[in-house]
């Protein structure tokens, strides 16, 4: 069992790296087979077929995501600060992960009942923790709006909405460069700080 998740992990690595280099569109299961030296029976016995790997792409990115981003999570600090790591901690991923297009929501394979659906269960999972969150901040007085999920979903549109500002400006073809990742960065950061002190208001 052990052997067959670390060749199942690999195959994952082997995708990312080919992914980010050549993008999802034009990489083909035979690639992937090619790269790592792996029969495409091999390849198969894991993932069915292409639209598998991709799910499985995409809860590794997540899960790693969730990962850090929990183990950075410090509830004893103040809510700005708490949100200001976050924000660092998803443009990393952001940088690191920017040609899968998994920060676009993968436009070009929204059409896809699954991935869409196992798209939005994970967004959903992170809606929830931001609930946490904004709900655990309530407990300390730091704000006083009541609907803390709904406080989540308005914050984390909002940040990806100046992403997909970022990706415009940049152009969808081109890798945003220091500067750009840095405007966004304090653009993200600059919203935070009002959205924290709106949230200080009653409703």
């Amino acid at each position: 069992m052990i052997v067959a998740d670390k060749k199942r992990e690999q195959i994952i690595d082997g995708a990312i790296k080919r992914f980010i280099h050549f993008g999802i569109g034009k990489t083909t299961m035979n690639d992937i087979a090619e790269d790592l030296s792996v029969s495409k029976p091999s390849l198969y016995y894991y993932f069915p077929d292409k639209k598998h790997l991709i799910i499985g792409v995409i809860e590794r990115v997540f899960h790693d995501f969730f990962e850090l981003i929990k183990k950075k999570y410090n509830p004893d600090l103040p809510l700005e600060e708490i949100l200001f790591n976050t924000i660092d901690v998803r443009n990393t991923f952001f940088q690191k992960y920017y040609m899968l297009r998994i920060t676009e929501g993968i436009p070009d394979l929204l059409n896809d009942d699954v991935i869409k659906g196992k798209l939005q269960t994970l967004k959903g999972s992170e809606k929830e923790f931001f609930a946490e969150i904004f709900s655990r901040a309530k407990e300390k007085r730091e704000i006083e709006h009541d609907d803390t999920f709904h406080v989540a979903e308005l914050y984390l549109e909002s940040l990806m909405g100046l992403c997909t500002m970022c990706i415009m400006e940049t152009g969808k073809d081109l890798f945003p460069d220091k500067k750009a990742f840095n405007k966004m960065t304090l653009k993200q950061k600059n919203l935070t700080t009002i959205f924290v002190r709106g949230l200080r208001c009653a409703d």
